[in-house]
């Protein structure tokens, strides 16, 4: 006959048998719930959607709102900074961005964006929220587009014996002295590749965000405006007095040559 404290021992055993069977079970769940996550996760290539923004303050936007600066965007992703809707050209109206000097709201995560070929009955533009990340991608898209329509057929391959050809133009060996200023804003890919092509060079490079410092913003207009150039793209380069619209390294050397040569401004 079996006694009541044998019972007693064989229920408890097989309780605690019972509890450690679903603790495992429990922990296999875990590592089964987790193992994907590991596995399938993977760096943003900044091809998954922009993630949703908080919709920014309304922002009344007419012909003569103040402190105001539009960047709109032509056929070949460059960007150019306008202070007046009226100064913006046709391609570029429907999609603008509006950025107000005395106010933060626009400036970070998102982006005002007008559309210049709707004015509504009182006067003002049709504005909206946009992503930060998804004007940029709207940037990249564009060059991408235009680069593919443009680009040059390959060089051809050296034949026995041959060279590729000669690089660029040698940067001058006396530009340790010369300092150059970038105007520029973070999101502006040129902008970087200027920097990055002059310290290449051996060149000091003082880069100057326009969105984030009003007054680099009016230094930049007010340089502008002095050598007889309303606006263009950015970046907008000084070279010791030299003011270049938009990057081009081949335009660049000449100016560093110039520098070197101390036949500046």
């Amino acid at each position: 006959m079996t006694r009541a404290g044998d019972v007693g021992h064989a229920r408890a055993g097989g309780v605690g048998h019972a509890r450690a069977r679903l603790a495992a079970a429990l922990l296999a769940l875990a590592a089964a719930a987790l193992a994907p996550a590991a596995c399938t996760e993977k760096r943003d290539d900044g091809t998954a959607p922009a993630p949703a923004v908080a919709e920014l303050p309304p922002l009344a936007l007419r012909d003569d709102t103040a402190n105001l600066m539009l960047t709109w965007i032509d056929e070949k992703g460059d960007t150019h900074v306008e202070l007046r809707p009226a100064d913006v050209p046709a391609e570029g109206r429907a999609l603008v961005r509006a950025m107000l000097s005395d106010r933060t709201e626009g400036t970070r995560d998102a982006f005002y964006v007008a559309d210049l070929t709707q004015k509504r009955p009182d006067g003002t533009y049709a504005v909206r929220t946009m992503a930060r990340r998804e004007w940029e991608s709207l940037l990249e898209k564009r060059r991408a587009e235009h680069i593919a329509k443009t680009a040059p057929p390959p060089p051809a391959a050296p034949g026995p014996g041959g060279s590729a050809g000669a690089g660029g133009p040698a940067a001058p060996s006396n530009l340790a002295g010369v300092t150059v200023i970038i105007y520029g804003a973070s999101w502006c890919k040129p902008c970087h590749q200027a920097a990055d092509y002059l310290r290449a060079k051996g060149v000091t490079a003082v880069v100057k965000d326009i969105e984030e410092d009003p007054a680099a913003a009016a230094e930049m207009q007010d340089k502008l405006a002095k050598s007889h150039q309303r606006g263009g793209s950015i970046p907008i380069i000084d070279v010791r007095g030299q003011i270049l619209v938009g990057f081009s390294p081949g335009a660049l050397d000449q100016a560093l040559a110039r520098a070197a040569r101390g036949t500046t401004l």
